[in-house]
Formats: structure tokens, sequence, C-alpha cells
């Protein structure tokens, strides 16, 4: 069973604010603190928005709870860590 086997953990990357490492929940906090004020008073321009484009909504398929059921079977998985069981 490989998945109980010690797995890499993935690379991440800190936050870094004004240049320093956000390591600690405080530096965390200052930051974004930080951040928020600096941009309270800016001006936004919100003709962005025009291009954005509107999509008629999308109309799914009638489906049974057995159909729904049946079709999650298959991502059952139990060779990942977790919880990984949908239905």
């Amino acid at each position: 069973m490989s998945w109980v086997n010690k797995h890499k953990l993935p690379a991440i990357e800190a936050i870094k604010y004004n240049d320093q490492l956000c390591l600690t929940i405080n530096d965390l906090l200052n930051a974004l603190h930080s951040t928020f004020n600096t941009v309270l008073y800016r001006q936004v321009n919100i003709n962005i928005l025009d291009k954005v484009t509107d999509k008629s909504p999308f109309s799914w398929t009638p489906f049974s709870k057995e159909e729904f059921k049946s079709a999650i079977t298959n991502c059952n998985n139990s060779s990942t860590l977790g919880l990984d069981k949908l239905s």
C-alpha cells in the first residue's frame, strides 16, 4: 500500500510583504491590514467590467439521485490520503 508510505510535502511559497516573509499570524494580519488601508481610498475604474460579456445560464439535463450516485461511484478512490468517499 504505497499511500501509507512517507510522502514529500508539496513546495509552498510564503506570503511576502515589504520584502519580508509573513511567517507568523501577526505578520500576516499586519500585511493584510496595511494592504487594506493602502487601497481604502483609491478610486476604482469600474469600466473594466464593460469587457465582461453576458452568458446565458447553463441548463442541466434532469437526472435522478440514482444516476448521480452511479456517476460518482467511479470517483471513489481508496488510493489517496484522507476522506475520499463521495457517496
